[in-house]
């Protein structure tokens, strides 16, 4: 146990340092470009350019107690730390062939509709300086108005809804702009620890443009009282940071008589990045 605990110091260390210098490197070629002193960075540069890590409190931890189910998935061995060369910091790219005509509007994907509150989840996706990303794939997917996932593993004595599959999919656009139109998912309980319930959400998939800004989290709503009670939630010890994955509601996005509206922003990777969200 001493010898591992060394490792996890030794990573800890070396992670930190290595964001220290890749700060710097990042903050110089912003300052004077990519190529050469006072030479402006073309595209390409701009492209290939590494990505700055995250704050380590942004994160939530491998093991989580709180969080039971982390001890049986997280490594047991102290994490590599993998170089950003060409195959890390490039992706793949998404066409807009597979994505159906209603994969936006979950409320439309049936026959009938669907029972619940009708809301709208909208934001945009940008990189670490806020610059959009287009063209990106982004994924969600979540419980009924009752609770209760359409899928056999899921046994919650709650409703189904035939109307309502639950996911949906589109690209952001050339802005980086997204939307989605749902039902607002209900809590649901878990097995977790004694009375235990999670809190209402969404999960949120993001590519990004290339493989290290692939994000999987899950979004709240404000004001939801489960909030503070919630393992997963709580797992990321910084409250800046989770705050991040708190929906805000949006008089602008709230179609009326029919939606309120809630904006998600999502960061793909730098000091202000959207964190995982299991």
């Amino acid at each position: 146990m001493g010898s591992f605990l060394r490792g996890v110091d030794f990573t800890y260390a070396l992670s930190r340092a290595l964001d220290a210098v890749g700060d710097a490197r990042y903050d110089q070629r912003s300052r004077i470009g990519g190529g050469g002193l006072g030479r402006p960075m073309d595209n390409a540069e701009v492209q290939l350019r590494g990505y700055r890590r995250l704050r380590t409190d942004d994160v939530p931890p491998n093991d989580t107690p709180s969080y039971r189910s982390t001890a049986l998935r997280h490594p047991t061995q102290p994490l590599v730390i993998v170089p950003q060369t060409l195959s890390e910091i490039t992706g793949p790219a998404h066409g807009d062939a597979s994505i159906g005509l209603l994969d936006h509007d979950l409320t439309r994907q049936h026959a009938g509709e669907p029972i619940g509150e009708r809301i709208v989840i909208a934001g945009r996706g940008v990189d670490e300086d806020d610059r959009p990303v287009p063209d990106t794939l982004v994924e969600i997917w979540q419980a009924n108005a009752a609770g209760r996932y359409a899928h056999a593993s899921d046994t919650h004595d709650a409703s189904l809804d035939a109307n309502f599959t639950g996911a949906g999919r589109v690209l952001t656009d050339s802005d980086g702009r997204y939307r989605f139109v749902t039902v607002k998912p209900g809590a649901y309980p878990w097995n977790n620890h004694d009375n235990a319930w999670r809190p209402a959400h969404v999960h949120v998939s993001v590519f990004g443009q290339s493989f290290l800004t692939r994000l999987v989290t899950q979004m709240y709503f404000p004001g939801d009282p489960l909030l503070p009670l919630d393992p997963i939630f709580n797992s990321i010890p910084s409250e800046r940071a989770r705050r991040r994955l708190v929906s805000a509601f949006d008089l602008g996005l709230t179609e009326p008589l029919t939606a309120l509206g809630y904006r998600f922003d999502i960061v793909l990777r730098g000091r202000d990045a959207t964190p995982t969200g299991f």
